[in-house]
């Protein structure tokens, strides 16, 4: 099956793939060209719209008026989720998982207080560690009782349709390469609820080599976790199979937990933000930009590469995570030339 063949409810269009000189110049003269595919510059601002394009068209598809999902608190997931459920005209449920306690608070800035905005008639904050699938299937059966037809999205929007979503930003991102002459010989995203890493994979097969930055679990769980997943899409696709080898992840910038940063993501947020003007947060994207400031340090990027950093989005949020902006630099860490 092509993915040209599956279902897919269009919300976003090309984002653009831009250069980062000033960053290259910053990281001095053996550091490779550096290039960012902007996708937080969507109409949703965030990777999740890929993958609600084909998951919302796959709930329309089979008659359903209500979204049942999940997300950490502050989620850009559930946030996007609640829009195109709008946009739909259909119900949206959200179920909030408080991995860091006592970090809820029902009046707080960011997603939080875009989920009242945006008119969410339930959400549900859950404990840590409380079983999400069984909380999903609980609810969504309250909510099929009360005669609705409810449609399960999984937390990210991460499984075999909604991670189509990041296969079709591959072939996007092949087709810029070639018509823009970029040479690409390496991709740097994060990696989490695991749909745009493994969608990422399969769709460049051995094309582009993509590196993971984890922002939760460590190397061997990441890995497997991606893995099973671009082999389901390998399959789905009818695409050569996914094999181990092609899965990197480096697990070094989890820091404290799921959204804590280290004092070295609050610095490489800063450094991106003074010397391009583009924001990071510190669940995800921050996370990875530290590990690609970091490799590029290391050289484990030769200095004839061309190395593209996938930005996921997030910026909705960031206001809900300025506490943890408190080791950040007053100076700059970065002076322009």
């Amino acid at each position: 099956m092509s993915i040209k063949d599956i279902p897919r409810q269009a919300y976003m269009s090309v984002t653009p793939i831009e250069t980062l000189s000033n960053l290259r110049r910053h990281l001095g003269e053996n550091c490779p060209e550096l290039f960012i595919k902007r996708d937080d510059v969507n109409s949703y601002y965030g990777n999740k719209t890929r993958k609600l394009e084909y998951l919302i068209a796959d709930a329309k598809q089979q008659g359903a008026d209500t979204i049942v999902t999940v997300g950490a608190i502050q989620s850009n997931h559930c946030r996007i989720c609640l829009s195109a459920a709008n946009r739909e005209n259909m119900d949206c449920i959200l179920i909030l998982e408080e991995r860091v306690k006592n970090t809820y608070h029902e009046n707080a800035s960011g997603n939080n207080f875009l989920y009242h905005l945006l008119g969410a008639k339930e959400i549900h904050v859950v404990p840590g560690g409380t079983n999400l699938q069984n909380e999903m299937k609980r609810l969504s059966d309250k909510a099929r009782n009360n005669g609705k037809k409810p449609y399960i999205i999984p937390g990210g929007g991460s499984n075999s349709i909604g991670a189509l979503g990041y296969v079709r930003c591959a072939e996007e991102i092949k087709e810029q390469n070639q018509s823009l002459n970029l040479g690409l010989t390496h991709v740097v995203a994060a990696s989490g609820s695991s749909g745009t890493h493994a969608g990422l994979v399969a769709g460049f097969q051995n094309e582009i080599p993509v590196t993971g930055i984890s922002v939760m679990r460590s190397q061997s769980e990441q890995e497997e976790k991606v893995l099973g997943l671009a082999q389901a899409l390998s399959e789905k696709l009818n695409i050569p199979t996914v094999k181990a080898d092609q899965v990197k992840v480096d697990d070094r910038f989890v820091g404290p937990g799921y959204s804590l940063p280290k004092d070295s993501t609050v610095t490489a947020i800063q450094t991106l933000a003074q010397s391009e003007g583009i924001i990071c947060d510190p669940v995800y994207t921050g996370k990875a930009l530290d590990g690609f400031l970091t490799l590029i340090r290391e050289g484990y990027f030769k200095k004839s590469d061309r190395v593209l950093f996938l930005h996921t989005g997030g910026i909705t949020s960031m206001t809900g995570f300025s506490s943890d902006f408190n080791t950040m630099k007053k100076s700059p860490v970065y002076n322009t030339i």
